[in-house]
C-alpha cells in the first residue's frame, strides 16, 4: 500500500534510501538544507520537495531522517521548523542517523508526549548498501511502531532487527563501529607486515581469507588498500564521530574500550595527514608513511 512519507537529508545514504521508497510507489516528499541537492533528487525520482522539515512532515504517516550528527537530528526533529511538532498523532519518525542513544531517548520521549512514535534506526552497509537496497538496520523503539515501519524500511534493507527500547539501535551501531575499528587496524597491520617481510600481500590474503582471518574488510578493502586508493567510502571524519559517540557511552556505562580508544587516536593521525575524507581503511597509509619516514 502506498504511503505518504517524508525523507529529511539527501546525502549519499539518504538520497538512495528515499529513491527506493519512491521506486516502491510511496508518495515521497524530501527536504534537504541545500535546495539544489533536493532538486537533483527530484530530477531522478518521483516525489516532491518541501522548504522545511515541518512542511515535509505535514500529512506524512512516516518521516525518515538521515543527517550528520546529534545537533542535525535535533534541529530537523524539534527545531524551530522541526518535523515532530508538525506530525499527526499516530505517525512514526524513523531516524537513520548514527547518533547518540541519549538523543534517541530524548526525542522518543518528546514524540511520545505528542502521541508520535520515534525509532532510532542507524544503518550499516555504506553507500553501496544504500544504492543496492541491501542495508543492515538496527532499530530501537516500540514494537508496534517497528512493525508499522518495517515494510517501508524493507525497501532498502536486507536485514532489519529491533533490538530493544529507544536507544537500542544506536547502542548496536556503536558495537558495529567498535568491531569495525579493530578489524580495519588488524588488516592494515597485517598487510603492512606482509610487505615489510617481503611477502606478496595479495597472495597472502588470498590464502588466509579462506580461513579464520576472513572478514568483510579483507574481502572488500584489501585491493584498494594495497593500491593506496582511499578517495571513496566511509570517511575517517565520520568514523571518528562514531567512535566518539561509543567512547562517550562507554564512559557512562563503565565499559572499557582500550582498542577503540587507540584506533580513534590512530585515525586522528590520519586526519593530520590530510586524510579526513579518506576511507576508514586508510589506516594502512599511516603505517606506510611511518615506515617511509624512518
Amino acid at each position: 500500500m502506498s504511503e505518504r512519507v517524508a525523507f529529511l537529508g539527501l546525502g549519499v545514504m539518504g538520497s538512495a534510501m528515499a529513491g527506493h521508497l519512491a521506486a516502491a510507489g510511496h508518495q515521497v516528499t524530501v527536504f534537504n538544507r541545500t535546495a539544489s541537492v533536493a532538486e537533483k533528487w527530484l530530477a531522478a525520482n518521483r516525489g516532491s520537495r518541501a522548504a522545511t522539515p515541518a512542511d515535509a512532515a505535514a500529512g506524512a504517516r512516516f518521516v525518515f531522517a538521515c543527517v550528520g550528527n546529534d545537533d542535525d537530528v535535533r534541529e530537523i526533529a524539534v527545531g524551530e521548523v522541526g518535523a515532530i511538532p508538525a506530525m499527526a498523532p499516530g505517525a512514526v519518525f524513523v531516524d537513520h542517523t548514527t547518533a547518540s542513544a541519549r538523543l534517541a531517548r530524548e526525542l522518543a520521549a518528546d514524540a511520545a508526549a505528542r502521541d508520535i512514535s520515534f525509532l532510532d534506526a542507524p544503518v550499516s552497509g555504506g553507500q553501496a548498501g544504500a544504492e543496492n537496497g541491501a542495508l543492515t538496520v538496527m532499530v530501537g523503539g516500540d514494537e508496534d511502531a517497528f512493525q508499522k515501519a518495517l515494510p517501508l524500511i524493507d525497501c532498502y534493507a536486507r536485514c532489519v532487527e529491533r533490538l530493544g527500547p529507544s536507544g537500542s539501535g544506536q547502542l548496536a551501531k556503536m558495537v558495529n563501529q567498535i568491531c569495525i575499528a579493530g578489524v580495519v587496524e588488524g588488516l592494515a597491520e597485517g598487510l603492512h607486515f606482509a610487505r615489510a617481510a617481503g611477502l606478496d600481500p595479495a597472495a597472502v590474503v588470498d590464502v588466509i581469507s579462506k580461513g579464520a582471518a576472513q572478514s568483510w574488510q579483507m574481502d572488500n578493502r584489501t585491493e584498494t588498500m594495497l593500491a593506496g586508493v582511499f578517495d571513496f567510502g566511509f570517511a575517517v571524519d565520520w568514523m571518528r564521530k562514531d567512535l566518539a559517540i561509543a567512547l562517550d557511552e562507554a564512559r557512562r556505562s563503565g565499559a572499557r574500550l582500550p582498542l577503540a580508544a587507540l584506533v580513534d587516536q590512530l585515525y586522528a593521525e590520519v586526519q593530520a595527514m590530510g586524510g579526513g575524507r579518506w576511507d576508514s581503511s586508510s589506516l594502512l597509509a599511516r603505517l606506510e608513511a611511518l615506515k617511509s619516514a624512518r
